[in-house]
C-alpha cells in the first residue's frame, strides 16, 4: 500500500532540487536514477537540445506481466520562478513553502505519485501491463518539452497525466487551444515638449486598441488577454515603438478564430486611425481536445476511483498542458487532478492527504487497465 511518511519525503526532497525552465538538468539526473533503482529501462530524447534546456524528456519503461493495454503515466519536471532554494514546511498536514518561493507540487507531486505508485508495484509484486513514464521538460510556458517529445520511442495510446489542480478524482476531458498574439506597433519619435504634434505615439496607438478590445472573459467557452507591453524609454519623448504579447484561448475552434480575428483588427483599426505602422502575427500554440466520456480512458479512471473510495468526476479547464500535445499526437491522453493548490504563487500548496491520495489513484489506475 502507499507510504504516507515516504511520498512526504520524496515529494520534500523533489521540491529542494531546483529545476526552473530549461534548468531542470540536476533534477532530471535525480530522478532518472530513482526510475533506473527501480527496474525502468530509461531513455531520453534530444528536445533539449532543440530548445536550449540543460535536459531531454525521460521516457522509461517498466515490461509488465498482464496482456492488457500499454500506459503512459506522465508529469513535467519544471518549475515557474521563484523556484530556486524551495523550503518546504508542513502545517496542519498541508505542504507549503516558507513563502519565499512557489513550491513545486506543479507538477512534482504529479511525479511523487507516478515514482510512490511504482515502488508499490515492485513492493507487492503487483501484476500489470507495460507502463511507460514520460517526465517532460519546459511545459511551464509553452509545453515545449512534449512538443518535442521524441514519439518513435513511445508505444502506447492512452496517457494519465498528473498535472491538474483540482481534487483527486477530477478528470479533465476538454481543454482549450490557445493562440499567441505578437504586436509591434511603429509610431514616430518627437520631442514630447517642443513638438508633440509631429510625433505618433505608439503607446497612444496601443491604448486605443486595446481600449475598444474584447478582453478577459469572453465567454463560457473563451478568454483572451493582454501580457506584455513594453516601449518606450524617457518622459520627453514620443514613443516609436511598442512591443505587445497577448494571447487567446477557447474551447471551441470557431470561437477562437473569431476572438483572434477581432484583436488583430483592433490594432490594425488603431493604428489606422493614427497613422501608424503595425505587425501582428498569430500562431496556434496547441490544439483543444475533448474526450468523450464514455470512452474506455474515462471509464477505466472513474472504475479506479470507485475502487479506492474516491469520487471520481469529469471536468473541463480553461488551462493548456501537455495533454493536448499528447492528444494531438495520436495518444489518448486525460489530465487528472492531483490537488496542487495555488500553483505559480507564493501560497502554493498541496495537503499530503491528495498526495497520497493521487499515489492511490494512479497505482489502482495500473490495477484497473
Amino acid at each position: 500500500m502507499v507510504n504516507r511518511d515516504r511520498i512526504v519525503k520524496e515529494f520534500m526532497d523533489y521540491v529542494q532540487i531546483d529545476s526552473l525552465t530549461r534548468k531542470e538538468g540536476n533534477f532530471a539526473k535525480f530522478i532518472r536514477k530513482k526510475l533506473e533503482e527501480l527496474g525502468l529501462k530509461v531513455t531520453v530524447d534530444n528536445a533539449g537540445e532543440k530548445i536550449g534546456s540543460d535536459a531531454n524528456n525521460i521516457i522509461a519503461t517498466l515490461k509488465g506481466d498482464k496482456d492488457v493495454e500499454s500506459i503512459i503515466l506522465c508529469s513535467h519536471m519544471d518549475t515557474v520562478t521563484p523556484g530556486e532554494g524551495i523550503k518546504p514546511i508542513i502545517k496542519d498536514d498541508v505542504i507549503y513553502s516558507d513563502g519565499t518561493t512557489i513550491l513545486g507540487a506543479d507538477n512534482k507531486a504529479g511525479i511523487a505519485a507516478i515514482i510512490e505508485a511504482l515502488r508499490v508495484i515492485s513492493e507487492e509484486n503487483i501484476p500489470h501491463g507495460d507502463i511507460e513514464v514520460v517526465f517532460t521538460i519546459a511545459e511551464e510556458g509553452g509545453l515545449n518539452g512534449s512538443k518535442n517529445l521524441d514519439y518513435s520511442k513511445i508505444k502506447s495510446k492512452l496517457a494519465f497525466v498528473l498535472d491538474s489542480g483540482g481534487d483527486p478524482g477530477q478528470i479533465i476531458v476538454q481543454a482549450p487551444a490557445q493562440d499567441k498574439i505578437d504586436v509591434k506597433i511603429k509610431g514616430k519619435p518627437s520631442h514630447a515638449g517642443v513638438c508633440p504634434e509631429e510625433g505618433i505615439s505608439a503607446i497612444q496607438v496601443a491604448a486605443s486598441a486595446i481600449n475598444r478590445m474584447n478582453l478577459l472573459r469572453i465567454d463560457e467557452d473563451t478568454t483572451a488577454n493582454i501580457g506584455i507591453i513594453k516601449g518606450g524609454s524617457a518622459t520627453n519623448i514620443v514613443c516609436p515603438e511598442v512591443d505587445i504579447k497577448a494571447e487567446a484561448r477557447s474551447l471551441q475552434d470557431e470561437k477562437l478564430d473569431k476572438q483572434t480575428a477581432h484583436m488583430v483588427e483592433c490594432f490594425k483599426q488603431a493604428a489606422e486611425e493614427f497613422g501608424a505602422e503595425v505587425e501582428v502575427e498569430t500562431s496556434r500554440a496547441y490544439n483543444a481536445f475533448t474526450i468523450d466520456e464514455n470512452e474506455e480512458i474515462v471509464k477505466i479512471v472513474k472504475k479506479a476511483c470507485d475502487n479506492i473510495g474516491i469520487k471520481g468526476f469529469t471536468d473541463s479547464t480553461g488551462g493548456g498542458s501537455d495533454t493536448n500535445i499528447l492528444n494531438a499526437n495520436g495518444i489518448k491522453s486525460l489530465n487528472l487532478g492531483i490537488g496542487e493548490r495555488k500553483p505559480h504563487t507564493l501560497e502554493e500548496h498541496i495537503a499530503i492527504k491528495d498526495l497520497v491520495d493521487s499515489a492511490r489513484l494512479v497505482l489502482e489506475i495500473i490495477k484497473t487497465v
